[in-house]
């Protein structure tokens, strides 16, 4: 997904001090992981909540692609994968929050499990409430608990996904191009879930690197 973005950035100090080694394979491995770190290292260590403002909101004024440079390369389970993961549904969100919210209800009325409430989204959810909720999850990735973080965003694509195969149920008798379209939505966002759920469980542990 990350094709998708396409807009030049600058990243603070603690990513250009980590970004080194060109392409060399192992060297963007160290650098993602440095990074990752740091970036959580000096957020919870500031104490300071406009830091963690701009970090939630970095994308909007910036893109993703400088994240994906740095993470996106990045096993799933490992932290820079799981912090690209999270910054990732986020920016999905923002780009169709309607489109988001409707998927989200769906799901919440279709999938028999406690992830709606794992997710915390407001209901019903329309563009506001997920768009907040996108938010949340954020923020609590840097000021927060980073397994319940984790754990939420993959509720939060289960639930997605449910909704999307619902929806792309009723679809498919008149417009079957975009019941696939949504199917394949679905499967992406299942596999996303199942990164960071794994993801929530290493952390948990305390050996997600």
């Amino acid at each position: 997904m990350a094709d998708d973005f396409h807009r030049p950035v600058t990243l603070g100090s603690w990513a250009l001090d980590a970004f080194v080694g060109g392409e060399d394979p192992a060297a963007i491995v160290r650098a993602a992981h440095r990074s990752a770190h740091l970036l959580l290292d000096r957020t919870r260590g500031s104490g300071d909540p406009e830091v963690v403002d701009r970090l939630v909101t970095y994308t909007d004024d910036h893109g993703i692609d400088a994240l994906a440079e740095l993470w996106a390369r990045s096993s799933a389970a490992s932290l820079p994968g799981a912090l690209w993961r999270i910054y990732l549904v986020r920016v999905v969100i923002r780009q169709d929050p309607e489109g988001s919210a409707t998927l989200f209800q769906r799901g919440t009325e279709v999938l028999a499990t406690i992830d709606p409430v794992v997710a915390g989204a407001a209901l019903p959810a329309g563009p506001q409430e997920i768009t907040e909720l996108a938010d949340r999850i954020l923020r609590g990735a840097f000021d927060g608990d980073f397994p319940d973080a984790l754990e939420r965003a993959a509720a939060f694509c289960r639930v997605t996904a449910a909704g999307a195969l619902s929806v792309a149920d009723d679809q498919d008798p008149t417009s079957p191009a975009r019941a696939s379209e949504l199917t394949t939505r679905a499967q992406r966002l299942s596999i996303t879930a199942d990164e960071l759920a794994t993801c929530a469980r290493l952390a948990r542990a305390d050996t997600l690197d």
